[in-house]
């Protein structure tokens, strides 16, 4: 009975001899030995079983030496033929000079892979001077080779993970050997391995956190041992670095989120179990598959914080008080603290990656057609807005006594540039129809009470007086006098007459709690006060921390297709799984090293294909099952669901999020989703194998490894560069979509 139970619990099978589910390299005769005729030498077959054996034992660290040793060879052999800046090199690698200068930057993706590629530029001896302009030659300081050799080593370390996750999915030695291979022979893997990108160190994360996954489910039978828990622990910082170089990353954490909430649930339908094992089982999947993962990912986040210490293109990204200890900034530094009448300031947004309050000559095209009003990150003169009290007060008078700004006062923005009062009116907002519009409007002397806004101070951290608003530390709401709207600049951006910026409104709910309602004073001028340091405040570390991921968030829902910009690289979610297309990476010029990023035909076909074949066998069993039939052991389901299913569910999780989004896609965001369609061929091919004759069985799978390195050889030329005209290469454009010898 026990021996019944471990089986289950590891996913091994009850009957070996019959579906030959021993760990690859353990099998006997697996190594190609038959039987001899009885005459032959027993002296003789008995030193070569022993030789076979041998083989038998060594497999495992034989087999992944040598594939391992192809990987290096596929990834890295001409790194350094092109001499340019290649496709999105233009961006990682400049995130990666930003850290060697260290000026704050902001981008979409978490920061550990950028970080990655600042230390291979520092391990390169980069200074960090140069600006990686697309298709700009590299200089002579600047080791780009080792950089792109740094980075291709993520991609090829994802060999040998291919292979060690295919033995713990308990697949047999030929299908092993399969996986690996279209893993190594997988030409777009192999492609965008070789440049300055973080795509092959989110391939590896995830590839490591897929084995983790797999080998700790192996280890159920051993339960709070020393490697039970060290898996574990593994799996959560896999997690954690996944997740801190893309986004992406997320959809694996769910594929080892949904196997650990079916794994609880099983436990806690076992009767037998003690509750305190089944909270043991509970607290420890907290502590390694959240707690770890969230601890690296927010460390990744600190040490992005602690290394870009100085001023750089991102600062308007984030708060006032955090650009302010920016070293290099003219954010607070100088500036008077406490606002008064006539003071000169700019007015920061506090929602997540908020601008400021700008406005500009052009008018709306309908509605009111005054001024615009929007929120805009760069920092010009048309964010300038001067304090004036309102027109039931007497005017601001330069060389009358100091009236300071505080809570509950009514007073007029009036801005800089045009003289025009912050005004709204009962008129519909351009976008957002149910909110007011936003204008400018008159002057110091032509207006009405609706150029009139209530202050209304919501914190501040330097101190508890709301009498004075502050440079920086005090946040507050403004209020329109009339219609008790809420001054507004949320993630609405205008279309193109008001240049994409950030729709302002007046929102006609009051909700104390909208971040995207709250203001700060972050720069101020004023001739009559003392100037002071207000960026002595420290911005706390989780409040940053939830700015900027949000402000992530934001912009990358943000990048949607542009209906009046042809993208001749992006491409349909439908087209990845059928290899449909592909992607230039750089200029077609006969002069350029030229690659193109298009997949293995076998081993996207083969994936593709076994997602179909996957659900016809699930659906075979049914069926048979429902006529009665029970020729499935408890091992076997076992096998199934977590060699097979598990598979398929993590291509579903990483191909469907693109399917539902609205942003820009390309080929590369099929990579990760990819590797599971191979695994699922894996273990298709595994599964309606087994029970063929030995000779059979090696003679199919011979013949699909040469395929597949066949079809790698035949189209390396786009991987390792292709130089001189595109035309050489036109025997490989299949198809029409797949354009390598085109060259418009």
């Amino acid at each position: 009975m026990a021996a019944q139970e471990t089986a289950f619990a590891s996913g091994a099978s009850q009957n070996a001899d019959l579906r030959r589910r021993n760990v690859p390299g353990l099998e006997k005769g697996d190594g190609g030995v038959r039987d001899g005729p009885i005459e032959v030498d027993m002296k003789k077959a008995q030193h070569k079983s022993t030789f076979i054996d041998v083989l038998d034992k060594w497999e495992v660290v034989l087999a992944p030496l040598i594939f391992t040793a192809l990987s290096f060879f596929t990834r890295m052999w001409r790194i350094g033929l092109s001499d340019i800046v290649t496709w999105d090199e233009a961006h990682f690698g400049k995130f990666g000079s930003h850290y060697l200068k260290r000026e704050f930057y902001f981008d979409v993706h978490p920061p550990l892979g950028k970080m990655l590629v600042g230390l291979s530029g520092y391990l390169a001896g980069y200074n960090g001077s140069f600006e990686f302009k697309s298709g700009e030659k590299y200089p002579e300081d600047v080791n780009y080779t080792f950089m792109r050799v740094f980075n291709a080593f993520f991609g090829a370390v994802c060999v040998p993970l291919a292979y060690y996750t295919a033995r713990e999915l308990r697949f047999r030695r030929p299908t092993v050997w399969l996986v690996t291979l279209m893993v190594l022979c997988e030409n777009s893997y192999a492609t965008i391995s070789r440049f300055i990108l973080l795509d092959s160190m989110l391939l590896c994360f995830t590839f490591t956190t897929t084995l983790c996954w797999a080998r700790f489910h192996r280890l159920q039978h051993k339960s709070f041992s020393v490697e039970w828990f060290a898996w574990l622990i593994l799996t959560g910082l896999s997690i954690g670095c996944v997740c801190s170089v893309k986004w992406v990353g997320f959809f694996v954490t769910a594929l080892v989120g949904l196997y650990t909430a079916e794994d609880l649930w099983s436990k806690f339908g076992d009767l037998k179990m003690p509750k305190i094992v089944l909270a043991e089982h509970v607290a420890t999947r907290v502590f390694g598959l959240i707690v770890i993962p969230v601890l690296v990912y927010m460390f990744s986040f600190y040490v992005h914080f602690l290394v870009l210490e100085n001023s750089g293109p991102g600062d308007a990204q984030m708060s006032s008080l955090f650009q302010a200890n920016l070293k290099g900034t003219d954010v607070g530094k100088d500036s008077p603290l406490e606002i008064a009448l006539g003071s000169k300031a700019t007015l920061k947004n506090m929602g997540y990656g908020g601008g400021l309050l700008h406005s500009h000559i052009q008018t709306y095209p309908e509605g009111s057609t005054q001024q615009q009003i929007t929120c805009y990150h760069h920092k010009d003169a048309n964010n300038d807005w001067f304090f004036y009290p309102n027109r039931h007060e007497p005017d601001y008078d330069p060389e009358a006594p100091l009236k300071f700004v505080g809570d509950n006062d009514v007073i007029r923005l009036i801005h800089g540039q045009t003289g025009r009062n912050l005004h709204s009116h009962t008129v519909a907002a351009p976008v957002t129809k149910a909110d007011y519009e936003v204008s400018c409007y008159g002057n110091t002397t032509v207006g009405d009470d609706k150029d009139h806004w209530r202050i209304e101070v919501v914190s501040d951290v330097a101190s508890k007086d709301r009498s004075r608003i502050r440079t920086l530390t005090t946040a507050f709401r403004l209020r329109h006098a009339v219609l008790g709207c809420y001054l507004r600049a949320g993630t609405v951006n205008l279309p193109q007459w008001g240049f994409k910026q950030i729709e302002t409104t007046c929102v006609k709910e009051n909700n104390p709690g909208d971040v995207y309602t709250h203001w700060n004073v972050e720069s101020h001028v004023n001739d009559r006060l003392p100037r002071s340091d207000p960026g002595s405040y420290k911005s706390p570390f989780l409040k940053d921390f939830i700015h900027l991921n949000v402000a992530m968030m934001t912009s990358n829902n943000a990048l949607v297709p542009d209906p009046d910009k042809q993208d001749d690289l992006a491409s349909q979610f439908w087209q990845w799984p059928i290899l449909h297309v592909g992607l230039r990476m750089c200029s077609w010029d006969k002069d350029t090293v030229k690659y193109f990023l298009l997949g293995n035909p076998s081993v996207y076909w083969t994936g593709t294909a076994s997602l179909v074949i996957f659900a016809s066998i699930i659906f075979w069993y049914l069926i048979r099952w429902q006529r009665g039939y029970d020729e499935l052991s408890i091992a076997d389901i076992d096998h199934i669901t977590y060699s097979g299913l598990y598979p398929v569910i993590g291509w579903f999780l990483h191909y469907f999020p693109f399917v539902a989004m609205a942003r820009v896609t390309y080929v590369h965001h099929y990579y990760p989703a990819l590797y599971f369609t191979i695994l699922s061929a894996g273990f298709c091919l595994d599964w309606l194998t087994q029970k063929l004759p030995r000779k059979a069985e090696w003679t199919l799978y011979t013949v699909i490894y040469g395929v597949v390195i066949g079809l790698f050889v035949l189209f390396r030329d786009i991987v390792f560069g292709m130089v001189g005209p595109s035309e050489q290469w036109a025997h490989l454009g299949w198809f029409s979509t797949w354009r390598i010898a085109k060259t418009e």
